[in-house]
């Protein structure tokens, strides 16, 4: 956790740096970044590994993680697919949100979040370091899930995946259209 990650105010302009540690310590707004991945109206969730600093064993979008000093937004986003997953592929910047969680650890994610979304089918080799299992999941089985079992999930995923579900809903009835 010694890695610089970028720290931001509310409009996402760049004030600083601090070490992945003493930033989830202190609770200072930092940049991350989300990855959905969709193939045929199913998302690609990761089970996160027992051994992460917070949220272990819980079900998360494909990829999350920061964005480093001296490190292009996009050029983080690529770097940890293929850190996490294995695998990458074309991706497009959704939205951003700005959440706050306190764990029981005393770590604080204090985040401004991109979230990008992509479309493949890929072939997953997860880091077991990273990632506990992944599983392919309809949306409205997910819907139904994060609704009856909002406790099995981080709590980024069940800010960001509904308005990813939505904007998926919102591009496939345009391209029909």
């Amino acid at each position: 956790m010694s890695e610089e990650i970028t720290l931001v105010d509310l409009n996402d302009e760049v004030i600083g740096y601090g070490t992945k540690e003493e930033v989830h310590r202190s609770g200072q707004l930092h940049r991350a970044f989300s990855v959905f991945i969709i193939n045929e109206g199913r998302m690609l969730l990761q089970k996160r590994s027992l051994s992460k600093y917070h949220s272990g064993g819980l079900w998360s979008n494909a990829c999350c993680s920061h964005q480093r000093k001296g490190e292009v937004l996009s050029e983080a986003v690529h770097r940890r697919m293929q850190e996490e997953l294995g695998f990458d592929c074309d991706l497009e910047e959704q939205f951003t949100f700005i959440y706050r969680t306190c764990f029981e650890n005393g770590i604080i994610e204090y985040e401004l979040d991109h979230v990008f979304a992509g479309s493949c089918d890929p072939q997953i080799c997860a880091d077991p370091e990273e990632v506990s299992e992944t599983r392919w999941v309809s949306f409205d089985e997910l819907k139904a899930e994060m609704l009856e079992h909002p406790q099995r999930f981080s709590s980024w995923f069940i800010i960001a995946a509904p308005k990813v579900m939505e904007i998926q809903k919102m591009e496939i009835m345009n391209e029909c259209s």
